[in-house]
């Protein structure tokens, strides 16, 4: 790095562009003329106030800022810059182009990632796990906010160290001797849940899919009254998928530290519900916002989780027929003027709704429904035929009889722990097989893993003709009955296995 002392100097950082964090050059250049500071390189506003805040800090810190021109260039010029992440290597830079600043530690081996606080303080930023990534594979050790240093442990990769002010970060860079604390090694804990499938009362063939979705990371499309359990059962779902490997939980960290939530170590390992509000924008769900910089969105957060939409029909139906898409592709991609943002979104979708604006079945034996089926019919119709063509399992959920409810709790009802063990395996099976859950299985795949009886074949055929399924819907049976024979640990998939996921697209004629 060429460099004319005590006039240039080059600081590295990251930048914060979806799950990616690309590398920034902070330079610095000191000269004589009409004192000055001024910031170039793209950024925003809230970039361009952190003259003012390093200003304070160095002052407050026992620096000086000489009456020089100093400008700062944030490179690539092409990259947006947001936020306050960059004070700490502006600060960096103007104290070494300005002589104050004599590193025997080699500057182009560290990158700097901090927000100033007036009084030198170093404050947490955003977006840390990536930029670490990003690090690791260029070998640099990274100097984050202490605060930030919970995250970093989540790395488990690059070489970082954790500052409170700007002067221990100066202190450490001008002395072999001096340290800066390192994150606490990441240690696996066992998952722990509140809630418990065993709590459900009735409800078996719900409970049974449940399982079967599980196993091969099937969505779900429930129906049903209210109070029949429907919340009930999505919230004890998540309690039967195996907890994620270190690969899938940096995935997740790295989505919430760029939407500027913080992730707790004895939840790292957890999968999660996400459920947005039905009054929930198109940019809360699939990501957005105003401003260069795309957050991420409701189907982001839920990667390799849960993403639970509840009252299906009172989303705004743009807001729905937007997750089309991503629901296909497994990824979201926002575009700007300037850029364009790619967040993995490798959810398992799971909804519910009522089967009539006034919540009970048109059927309903004590005639609580008083809907038309004009009425009827528009209510169902707010879900686009697309969107549900693309929900593998819909289920009716009837309501619980007063005997189930005011019994005792059923002897030798299986746990979520038990159940949780049975899914492992079989989700083990089906990776050892296709290195993928049923659920991913392409067109081509299917073809290979399920080879149908001539009786099978029959039976598809005929539910096919019957309910003018679409291609779509013809795979979608096909990988719930791979996962049914996979639970059987079964090589073939078996009539039954047709018969049992043909039941659960039974609503496709309904709805």
């Amino acid at each position: 790095m060429a460099s004319s002392p005590g006039q240039y100097a080059t600081i590295l950082s990251r930048a914060v562009s979806g799950v990616q964090a690309p590398e920034v050059q902070v330079e610095v250049h000191s000269t004589n003329g009409l004192p000055s500071l001024s910031i170039v390189g793209l950024p925003e506003a809230s970039v361009k106030e952190s003259r003012d805040r390093v200003r304070s800090a160095l002052l407050s810190s026992g620096f000086s800022l000489p009456p020089k021109r100093i400008t700062i260039n944030l490179a690539p010029a092409d990259i947006p810059k947001q936020g306050g992440r960059y004070d700490l290597p502006i600060a960096l830079g103007i104290l070494k182009a300005t002589g104050q600043l004599t590193p025997i530690r080699s500057l182009d081996s560290f990158e700097f990632l901090g927000e100033l606080a007036l009084n030198g303080e170093i404050r947490p930023v955003p977006g840390v796990l990536p930029a670490l990534i990003q690090a690791e594979k260029k070998s640099r050790t990274v100097i984050v906010p202490t605060s930030n240093l919970v995250e970093a442990s989540f790395a488990d990769v690059a070489d970082v160290y954790g500052a409170e002010t700007l002067l221990d970060v100066c202190q450490f860079l001008m002395s072999s001797e001096t340290f800066l604390p390192k994150p606490d090694r990441l240690e696996k804990t066992e998952s722990e849940y509140l809630e418990d499938i065993s709590d459900i009362r009735g409800q078996f063939q719900a409970k049974r899919l449940l399982e079967v979705c599980a196993s091969g990371g099937h969505s779900l499309l429930m129906v049903g009254p209210p109070g029949s359990g429907k919340s009930m059962l999505a919230s004890r779902l998540v309690t039967l998928l195996p907890e994620l490997d270190l690969k899938q939980a940096i995935d997740v960290a790295s989505i919430h530290s760029v939407a500027g939530k913080t992730v707790s170590m004895d939840q790292f390992f957890q999968r999660t519900l996400v459920q947005p509000h039905h009054t929930a924008t198109a940019a809360a769900m699939v990501g957005g916002g105003s401003g260069s910089f795309p957050k991420p969105g409701a189907i982001s957060l839920a990667h390799h989780s849960i993403l639970f939409l509840d009252e299906l029909p009172e989303f705004n139906r743009s807001v729905l027929e937007a997750l089309r898409e991503p629901l296909e592709t497994r990824k979201v991609e926002i575009a700007r003027v300037n850029q364009k943002v790619t967040y993995p979104a490798a959810v398992q979708l799971v909804c519910a709704m009522n089967p009539t604006p006034s919540g009970y079945f048109p059927d309903d034996p004590m005639g609580r429904c008083q809907d038309t089926p004009e009425q009827v019919l528009r209510y169902r119709r707010k879900i686009s035929g697309p969107l549900l063509d693309r929900i593998d399992c819909h289920l009716e959920v009837p309501p619980v009889d007063f005997e189930a409810l005011s019994g005792e709790k059923e002897i030798g009802a299986e746990t979520s722990s038990v159940i949780r063990e049975r899914v492992q395996a079989c989700q083990r099976i089906q990776k050892d097989r296709q290195g993928c859950l049923n659920t991913e299985l392409s067109p081509k795949q299917l073809e290979q893993f399920v080879l149908l009886q001539p009786a099978s074949k029959a039976l598809l055929e005929q539910a096919v003709n019957r309910m003018g399924m679409s291609a779509r819907g013809y795979h979608r049976i096909l990988r719930v009955a791979r996962t049914l024979a996979d639970m059987q640990q079964q090589e073939n998939v078996l009539v039954e296995h047709v018969a049992e996921s043909i039941s659960y697209r039974s609503l496709d004629k309904s709805l």
